[in-house]
């Protein structure tokens, strides 16, 4: 497809150069047969342009999407493929300022590709053309264009780094946007705090992007006045200074004057793209600069074996991790831990905020990648190629969870019957629907969206469960039910159920009350006495 682009494309070019050629020597031609016999020419030539021009393009265009496709799938790819903790240090605005604006940039680059090519054909083809009108003034005309370019060099660098610099502040930019989509309560209960977000980070930030963008225009702008200038001063030399240096015939003056005039459009379009072809550059590297950063912290990508079900305990054995607090220079550690969760047990995290209960939380579910120590299941070591299989083990709601629209992932025959029916038991049978597994709404309060995790949670049917403060958002109803009936039927399934919470007075439902502080395991609580109660 390539070859056929490149070859249409010069075909189409040379066509376009013909046609000029043609028209400036039927200006010359007083004999009717001649006449008649370039009119044919030129209607031959212009279906050859016309089809080697189209062909051209669909090529381009069918490429140039691919890789617009390609460049997104591997973008999102390389970011589900990375580590969880490379991840949050790169930041969610980084991420999306290039899932977004960086492959948007390079779209509309690429859209140009196809009439880029066709522009450059063209121009070379005129260039030819003019060569062989006169191969001294082809001479004369190119060291005029290199004096050109040089004179627009500076221009082009500085006005591509003053884009370079509007890019880094647009990092900023999607960080603002974010506090203002996210925080949108937090800022309409303060007005001073408002103001001062709007007239310290907002506006600053958008304020030095407008700036670099008008400055780095601004010189391209000035680049393409600058060469349209340089084609009129082309013309002029040819038409009233050449003819006293060197003899020259009217056709060949008529052919230069003829062929520079037409090569303005398309050295217009040319020059006037060099912006967006520029911004395309930077995002490139921008996209080249995250997927090498990605890379680096990849993961073993493979697709996991069934998960183990007649397991019977995960070992944590002298595990911990280190991770950059908000504080400059600080960092907090946690463990090293020792645990063993058994199978079929209720196992409670407590701890105070910045204890590492979520740390602990993702290293037990293998989000998290222990800098110290091993993890186990029945004695076989989890190493990076088998990360994937053992997260498997786990169905986990976390405090900052994300609901899907629909059940993916899911391929029971009778998903949407098994997911009425917990509907029902979750109080949402009156609010949601279920059709082909996809979720008849999710606009509802915060409480009855985490129940919808639930909901995905029991039909991915696995070993171990994980909630984390899920019971934070429920209503008193809800939540007694939650502790008193739904862990415990987990429990006699035989799953393993991992709760953090603080709901102290439901402690007593558990087997045991693990208590972190400051990253250690401060102490065991057993509740021996409740499951010979249950009895």
């Amino acid at each position: 497809m390539v070859a056929i682009a490149i070859l249409t494309g010069f075909l189409s070019g040379g066509s376009t150069a013909s046609l000029i050629a043609l028209i400036s020597s039927s200006l010359s031609q007083t004999t009717s047969n001649m006449f008649a016999s370039i009119a044919w020419t030129f209607v031959g030539l212009s279906i050859v342009a016309l089809i080697t021009s189209i062909i051209s393009q669909l090529m381009l265009i069918q490429l140039a999407q691919e890789a617009v496709f390609q460049l997104r799938l591997t973008l999102s790819r390389q970011i589900l493929g990375s580590e969880l903790a490379h991840l949050e240090k790169l930041g969610a605005p980084r991420l999306l300022a290039t899932l977004t604006d960086d492959v948007q940039a390079v779209t509309e680059a690429v859209r140009l590709v196809p009439f880029l090519c066709i522009d450059l054909a063209t121009v070379a083809g005129c260039l030819i053309y003019i060569t062989w009108l006169s191969w001294q003034v082809f001479f004369l005309v190119v060291g005029l264009t290199i004096v050109a370019l040089g004179s627009c060099s500076w221009l082009l660098e500085r006005g591509k780094r003053l884009l370079a610099s509007a890019r880094e502040e647009q990092d900023h930019l999607f960080q603002h946007f974010r506090t203002v989509t996210e925080g949108t309560k937090e800022l309409k209960l303060h007005y001073w705090r408002r103001q001062a977000f709007l007239q310290e980070d907002l506006q600053p930030t958008a304020a030095a992007f407008r700036r670099y963008s008008i400055r780095g225009l601004t010189m391209f702008a000035i680049t393409a006045s600058w060469g349209k200038l340089i084609f009129f001063f082309a013309v002029g030399f040819v038409l009233f200074a050449l003819p006293k240096f060197m003899t020259l015939n009217p056709q060949t003056i008529s052919g230069y004057v003829l062929t520079f005039t037409y090569l303005m459009l398309p050295m217009d379009r040319l020059v006037g793209e060099l912006p967006t072809i520029s911004r395309a550059d930077i995002a490139l590297s921008k996209i080249d600069s995250l997927g090498l950063s990605l890379a680096s912290r990849a993961e073993v990508l493979s697709v996991p074996e069934p998960t183990r079900e007649s397991w019977q305990e995960v070992t944590l054995k002298g595990v911990s991790y280190t991770y950059q607090t908000d504080q400059e220079d600080a960092c907090f550690v946690l463990g090293p831990i020792d645990l063993t969760l058994r199978r079929g047990e209720i196992i409670f995290i407590v701890g105070g905020n910045g204890s590492g209960k979520s740390t602990l939380a993702k290293l037990i579910t293998g989000l998290y990648i222990p800098e110290a120590g091993e993890i186990s299941v029945d004695g076989q070591l989890i190493d990076a190629d088998h990360q994937e299989w053992y997260r498997q083990h786990f169905s986990v709601v976390f405090a900052d969870f994300y609901l899907f629209d629909r059940l993916l992932g899911l391929d029971q025959d009778d998903l949407d019957v098994q997911a009425q029916r917990y509907l029902k038991r979750l109080r949402l049978d009156r609010k949601v629907t279920i059709t082909q597994g996809r979720l008849s709404t999710t606009a509802l309060s915060q409480g009855q969206r985490k129940r919808l995790t639930l909901l995905t949670a029991y039909l991915e049917n696995r070993p171990l469960y994980m909630f984390d403060e899920w019971a934070a958002d429920q209503d008193p109803t809800f939540k007694d039910l939650f502790y008193t009936e739904f862990l415990p039927q987990l429990q006699k399934q035989g799953k393993t159920v991992i709760v953090i919470s603080h709901d102290d007075h439901y402690f007593h439902l558990s087997d045991r009350v693990l208590k972190l502080n400051y990253g250690q395991i401060e102490s065991y609580r057993h509740h021996e006495s409740r499951s010979k109660a249950s009895e």
